[in-house]
This record gives C-alpha cells, sequence and structure tokens, in this order.
C-alpha cells in the first residue's frame, strides 16, 4: 500500500506538476512574504494613479502590505497563469467601425470562476494538515508582483506581467500555503529601450515617474480600460475622441508588445471567443436583461449595464452613422446621467460628421 502524503512529504515538484495537471499554463513559488514593491504601490496610490478605484486605496490597501494577512499561517505562495490569447484578430487589424470592441481577455467565461475551478481542483490533492487560501483577483495581493518573484515573468512598461516565451495574454491567480517550499527567482526585465506600448497608447496613460526603477506606471485615470469598465462616471470629454470603438477595456499596450508577437494560443474553450466585436447597433439597442443573457457569465459584466450602454455612445459618437441617430435619441433621454450625456454628446459628433 502507497504511504499517504503528509505536509512535510509535499515537493515542490509534485505541487507545480499537479498545477500543470489542473491546466495551468505558468506556474512558480515565492515565499509569503511581503515585498517592497508594496512602498511602490503606495507612492502609485499617493500619486493619485489610482483615480475612482476605492478598493486599492480603502482599508483593504494596508492588507496588501502582508500577505499572512489573508492566511496567518502562509509560508508559501503558488503563483499560476493561464493562457487566455485566442484565434480572433487584433484591434489593430480590425477595420470594421460599425463593430464594438471588447478586450480579449472578456471575449470567453469569466475567469475568476475558471481559476478558482482550478484552484478547488488542486487543492483537493493537497495532503492533509496544510491550510490554503486561493486568491483571483479579489483579495488585497499583489498578484503582479509576487508572480514576478515566483519568476512567472517581469512586469513591463505597461504594467502587463510579460513572460518570455508566452507573451502577456494570460489571467494570473494565487494559492497561499502552509508549508515552506523551494522559491523561484524573478526573471531580468527585458523591455530594454522599446516604448513601443507608451507610443501606442491613444491618451498617454503611461507615465513617467520620474524614478529610475520603475521608469514608467500607469495613470488609471487616463487609461481606456479603468474609464470603460471600471468608472460609473461620465468619462472626461477630452478623452472620449481617442476611445474608438472600445466598449469594454483596451488592448492596444499588449497588441504592440514584441513579446506578443509569436505569443502561443489558448486550447481551453472557456475562453474562446463567445462575442467577438459585437454590432455597435445591436449593443446599443440591448434591453437589461439582453445584456443579462449575453454577458452575465462574463468578464463584461463588470461594467454593468448602464456602464455598458455609455461606452456604446462614446463608440458610436466616434464612428457615426445616419442608423444610429433614432438609438441615439432614445439613449440621450435615458435615466441614467452617464447615458444621458454620452448619447447627446454621440449626437453632436454625428451632426458634425454626417452631411445634411
Amino acid at each position: 500500500m502507497a504511504e499517504a502524503l503528509t505536509s512535510t512529504s509535499l515537493t515542490r515538484e509534485d505541487l507545480t506538476r499537479w498545477a500543470r495537471e489542473c491546466g495551468f499554463d505558468l506556474v512558480g513559488i515565492t515565499a509569503a512574504l511581503p515585498l517592497p514593491q508594496f512602498e511602490l504601490f503606495q507612492q502609485w496610490v499617493q500619486r493619485g494613479r489610482a483615480a475612482g478605484m476605492t478598493y486599492l486605496t480603502d482599508h483593504r490597501m494596508d492588507a496588501r502590505r502582508d500577505p499572512r494577512h489573508l492566511l496567518p499561517s502562509a509560508q508559501s505562495i503558488l503563483m499560476a497563469g493561464v493562457l487566455y490569447n485566442s484565434r480572433e484578430p487584433s484591434i489593430g487589424t480590425l477595420d470594421d467601425l460599425t463593430r464594438a470592441w471588447i478586450s480579449r481577455y472578456a471575449w470567453g467565461a469569466d475567469y475568476h470562476d475558471v481559476l478558482r475551478a482550478r484552484f478547488e481542483q488542486l487543492a483537493r490533492r493537497l495532503p492533509p494538515g496544510i491550510a490554503y487560501r486561493i486568491c483571483v483577483d479579489t483579495a488585497p495581493l499583489l498578484e503582479r508582483d509576487y508572480a514576478r518573484a515566483a519568476g512567472l515573468g517581469w512586469i513591463g512598461k505597461n504594467t502587463c506581467l510579460i513572460n518570455q516565451g508566452q507573451g502577456s495574454w494570460f489571467f494570473l491567480g494565487a494559492m497561499l500555503l502552509s508549508v515552506e517550499l523551494p522559491t523561484d527567482a524573478p526573471p531580468p526585465d527585458r523591455c530594454g529601450s522599446c516604448t513601443r506600448c507608451i507610443d501606442a497608447c491613444p491618451t498617454s496613460a503611461i507615465v513617467p515617474t520620474g524614478q529610475a526603477t520603475p521608469a514608467w506606471e500607469l495613470h488609471a485615470g487616463l487609461c481606456i480600460s479603468y474609464h470603460t469598465i471600471e468608472s460609473r462616471e461620465a468619462t472626461p470629454e477630452t478623452l472620449r475622441a481617442a476611445f474608438g470603438t472600445h466598449v469594454f477595456g483596451c488592448d492596444i499596450c499588449q497588441d504592440v508588445c514584441p513579446w506578443n508577437r509569436r505569443a502561443p494560443r489558448t486550447a481551453a474553450e472557456e475562453f474562446q471567443p463567445r462575442t467577438f466585436a459585437p454590432p455597435l447597433e445591436q449593443m446599443a439597442a440591448l434591453t437589461e436583461e439582453q445584456f443579462r443573457a449575453l454577458f452575465r457569465q462574463t468578464p463584461v459584466w463588470r461594467a454593468k449595464y448602464r456602464g455598458f450602454l455609455r461606452n456604446v455612445c462614446t463608440a458610436m459618437g466616434n464612428a457615426p452613422r445616419r442608423e444610429y441617430l433614432p438609438v441615439l435619441e432614445q439613449l440621450a433621454q435615458h435615466a441614467d446621467p452617464a447615458v444621458r450625456e454620452h448619447a447627446r454628446w454621440a449626437l453632436v459628433e454625428a451632426a458634425k460628421a454626417l452631411p445634411e
């Protein structure tokens, strides 16, 4: 009879092999200790770069200082990544302005559910006596920094984690473990002098820090993704024209990254496109129930119905067509003030662009 595993007999090799068998493409281990990058995070928040994301600045902020706030017995962190790059083209090759652009990570199922299910499958393999906590983008944990420490990649100028062989199209999750395991080492930064992400950003959201490391940071208040996903307010009018037909998120800084030229495609069925670049006119006409049916189990749900309509109005204003006018006139009377404002702005833009 085979001897049962115990918490002391768990090896790094077993854990990482099991993680890959559970569907994780990138796997690494780091210590469950504070990182010096927390101070950089604090400085970023103090400079106002978090914009309206209060969940980054409220009482949960200090919890990010030490992962043991999440699991007091934690000694190691398994950091894992799942690729989501699928077969459809990038926005740079999509020239149909009648279509709404949705960020690649939101084309398929909600990654929170997918990654959590894989971590739970992994947890069932753990020997008795090991305490653990699963974190998938909702717990106060500096996931990218711990992923870097675990050897999964370096943090690029666009603030995405970049893996030399697999690019940056992957979701991250963590499993805190009450067992000490050998750790991986962070890789070197390989962005070099490249500034393609900085140059390509239509709102200049990647800004200099004035420091040597990191030299660049994301200003959320200028970021298309922040305004189309996180914000519930009307977008500043000075930014709207730069949004193009983006209605949820933005991939530009990843699309232009040289490390994504040969990024592998995912075979995971969960991340194959369900709704790729849907027609703007159809999106503007969605009822709340139709929006729920179409997007409830995808990341697009985070924008909420009214936020999504606001974003569709912006896109219609940036690519005006005569057939949009009736639905924009209806949305200009919407109960939500941000939807009303963006619809009225789009009608003004249409009046400038369309011949009498």
